[in-house]
């Protein structure tokens, strides 16, 4: 087969270096300069995704593009019509994402309960309305590449510190154009992720559930990083999917999707509490849920433009420690800290291993490993088991075999999963048996 991955930052690498050794022919564009070197001497990198469009075309239905992000849905519409088969979103699913009110308001018009979303262009008002409030709300981006590190769950009852930030936002704010971004009302409850392929018309079952580590330190502390870590499972999921996701299957339908989506919640006694899409692959959750995917992913992505409504998955949990160097989550001082840094492996790494291991920001100058691209993202230890324990333990057995100058991760992934999560969702009902 042939594949062409399309992406800002070749977010896909370990995707697409799988594809390539299991003989498929890969050719990749990576559109931010930054992120060139990303699987250089690795993966065939190409400057003209347009320029490979006839050689994907002379493929027939063995030529898929892969879409990485959410910001090019329209794009991808356009080269369905063209008839071309795409995997990753679409226009509709690209405004799920990106506009969080409109993602909320489909929710709200399917019954499902929502938070309260308040959307802004300007910080003044926005700081006003917290004022008048006096409440806790949570602060998220719109746009589909805004950096998570400036989101921001309030802590205080009274909305004192939110207003704090909106005005150092307020100042630091430099354009270009306005603001644009919500405030969403602060729910709690456990956080807890449903998600599951679609195929244009369906969805391939059985959904998953995961339960995310979002921030840089353990114990939950520090920056907002996107994931820092996560857990998966492909059992339990049916009432919470029948509740959510699966409600979106005709306006999906409609809107033309293709690819894997994620809805994100917090669930309490009052009911699941949507908080936010991802309307593409996730990352690192794409690697962490192939863990328990007993199908290659060719095989996987055929089911899906053939319109097959299952998925051969494996029982248990998978667990994701994503390993990391200075100065992730930021990006200021990478080049003089981190990259080009080389990464070594333990005396005792099997194939096994490095079948586990989803390398990210990496590349390959003779035949030295190196860190680089432009965040420091190392890659993804990980592990399965019966238990939540027994996978989090094999992945970090893994992790520990991973050797770069000033390696990071966190080191309580599943922990809280273990200790609370899974048996509050159970109490509430929520998960049963399948």
């Amino acid at each position: 087969m042939r594949f062409l991955g399309i992406g800002e930052y070749c977010e896909l690498g370990s995707l697409y270096h799988r594809l390539a050794a299991a003989g498929h022919e890969v050719r990749v564009y990576v559109e931010t300069p930054e992120a060139h070197d990303v699987y250089g001497g690795m993966l065939r990198l190409t400057p003209d995704w347009r320029s490979e469009l006839p050689w994907i075309r002379e493929a027939g239905t063995g030529g898929i593009v892969l879409f990485e992000s959410a910001v090019k849905g329209e794009l991808q519409d356009q080269l369905r019509r063209d008839g071309f088969q795409v995997i990753g979103g679409s226009a509709y699913g690209d405004r799920l994402e990106c506009d969080r009110q409109f993602g909320q308001e489909a929710l709200r018009s399917l019954g499902l309960c929502i938070a309260q979303s308040y959307r802004y262009t300007d910080f003044g008002e926005a700081i006003a309305f917290v004022r008048s409030t006096r409440r806790r709300y949570v602060f998220k981006s719109n746009g589909g590449d805004e950096l998570r590190t400036r989101n921001y769950v309030g802590e205080l009852d009274d909305g004192s510190d939110m207003i704090a930030l909106l005005s150092l936002y307020q100042v630091q704010w430099h354009g270009p154009g306005n603001p644009d971004f919500v405030l969403m009302q602060h729910v709690t409850g456990v956080e807890v992720g449903v998600g599951a392929y679609f195929n244009g018309t369906s969805f391939l079952l059985p959904a998953c559930l995961d339960w995310e580590h979002k921030r840089f330190f353990a114990g939950d502390l520090g920056e907002l990083t996107g994931e820092m870590g996560t857990v998966v499972t492909y059992r339990g999921a049916r009432k919470i999917f029948n509740a959510t996701l699966a409600r979106m299957a005709e306006r999906l339908r409609t809107g033309g999707y293709y690819g894997y989506i994620n809805l994100n919640l917090m669930a309490n006694e009052l009911g699941l509490w949507p908080l936010e899409f991802t309307s593409r692959f996730g990352y690192p959750g794409y690697a962490i849920c192939g863990a328990l995917q007993n199908e290659a992913w060719d095989v996987i992505f055929k089911k899906m433009l053939r319109g097959n409504t299952s998925l051969d998955t494996a029982d248990g949990f998978a667990a994701g420690v994503v390993l990391s160097v200075p100065p992730f989550p930021h990006r200021q001082g990478y080049a003089e800290l981190s990259k080009g840094a080389p990464i070594s492996f333990g005396a005792s790494m099997t194939a096994a291993d490095h079948d586990c291991l989803h390398l990210g920001e990496v590349a390959m100058h003779g035949t030295q490993l190196v860190t680089s691209g432009m965040d420091g993202y190392v890659g993804v230890a990980t592990g399965t088991g019966n238990t939540v324990k027994e996978a989090s333990d094999c992945a970090y057995a893994l992790a520990r075999k991973v050797v770069v100058p000033n390696l990071r991760y966190r080191v309580d992934i599943g922990e809280r999963v273990a200790s609370h999560d899974l048996g509050r969702l159970k109490s509430l009902g929520y998960i049963g048996v399948e």
